[in-house]
């Protein structure tokens, strides 16, 4: 069993920190803390560690490009490590269309809107990769409330539910390492 990439979208610098939008970022941390893998690696405007989480080796990968343009870290990694898109990525995301706490991963498929796997579609030329896509919600549909909702920080009592989601997250791309999609699926998108 290679080598496989998981990796968390989000945007660099603090001001983004623990905002809706990040919530790639936050799982790809916990895994990072987790499984004791150092994200000390720079390259391809990305920051990434390469480590093992349960025998399994795995690079974790947070982009340093904004999430707009998160292919263009992604795509010359893949490349660099000799990993194709189908077997060895898992991205995480947020979502929202998913009521927030939820959990949808998905084996292939468009981007839904989300401009950072919109940016990997269109530098990995392909929709066939792995997803965990973490619910965070929808504000009222108008565009302005839309920026603003995605580049806010949870309250209190959503950070509570939020905790509780990036452990299952984090559980899953875990489980994505050794797991057939299908069970993780069966697994992960039932509950909550």
């Amino acid at each position: 069993m290679g080598m496989k990439m998981i990796v968390g979208l989000g945007n660099p610098g603090s001001e983004y920190a623990h905002t809706r939008h990040n919530m790639g970022f936050e799982v790809v941390d916990r895994l990072a803390e987790k499984y004791q893998i150092r994200l000390d690696h720079s390259k391809f405007k990305a920051l990434f560690g390469k480590g093992t989480i349960d025998g399994n080796a795995v690079i974790l990968v947070k982009p340093l490009t904004y999430m707009n343009a998160s292919g263009e870290a992604v795509g010359p990694l893949l490349h660099f490590f000799k990993l194709v898109p189908d077997d060895d990525l898992l991205v995480i995301h947020d979502d929202m269309d998913l009521n927030m706490g939820r959990l949808r991963l998905r084996h292939k498929g468009s981007s839904g809107g989300h401009n950072g796997i919109k940016s990997l579609i269109l530098h990995l030329g392909t929709e066939n990769f792995a997803r965990i896509k973490v619910g965070v919600g929808h504000p009222e549909r108008t565009q302005q409330a839309v920026v603003n909702y995605v580049l806010s920080r949870f309250n209190r009592e959503e950070q509570a539910i939020m905790e509780d989601t990036f452990e299952r997250a984090s559980d899953a791309a875990a489980a994505w390492l050794s797991l057939p999609f299908s069970e993780l699926m069966n697994r992960f998108n039932a509950s909550k």
